[in-house]
């Protein structure tokens, strides 16, 4: 298997409501969507938004469970300033701010914010790591 990832597809309750959420925050949909699917690019991936119940059926699992999902999805920023701003933008969206933004012991700067149906996603600037033209980050 190649070391990628093309998809991260997040199972919600609302279709409407989460595409009304990520267009709030100036995320733009791809024609390429459907009714019951929608996607977004993301850098080199896609993000994409289905039914929790559909996204549950379509891979034979329950769609059962709630709570922590043990996953976290990250948005990394070029500064501290832009922690802050992205964080004030989601919850103007409709986001639930998580964990308010503060220095990180490794000497970060990082926050918290949950999209409506609970996935977390974290806003961080990192000193150590720098991100290209593209806002992509550059790993050493």
């Amino acid at each position: 298997m190649e070391q990628r990832i093309s998809f991260i597809t997040l199972g919600v309750a609302d279709l409407a409501r989460s595409r009304a959420f990520y267009h709030a925050l100036g995320w733009r949909e791809s024609p390429a969507g459907q009714a019951a699917i929608a996607f977004f690019r993301a850098g080199s991936l896609v993000f994409a938004l289905f039914e929790r119940e559909a996204l549950a059926e379509d891979a034979s699992v329950s769609p059962v469970g709630s709570g922590f999902s043990a996953f976290t999805l990250a948005h990394n920023v070029p500064s501290e300033a832009a922690v802050l701003a992205t964080l004030d933008e989601a919850v103007a969206a409709g986001g639930r701010l998580v964990r308010p933004a503060d220095k990180v012991f490794w000497g970060g700067f990082r926050g918290y914010f949950a999209d409506p149906d609970s996935f977390l996603w974290e806003v961080c600037f990192n000193p150590f790591i720098s991100l290209d033209p593209d806002a992509c980050v550059k790993l050493p």
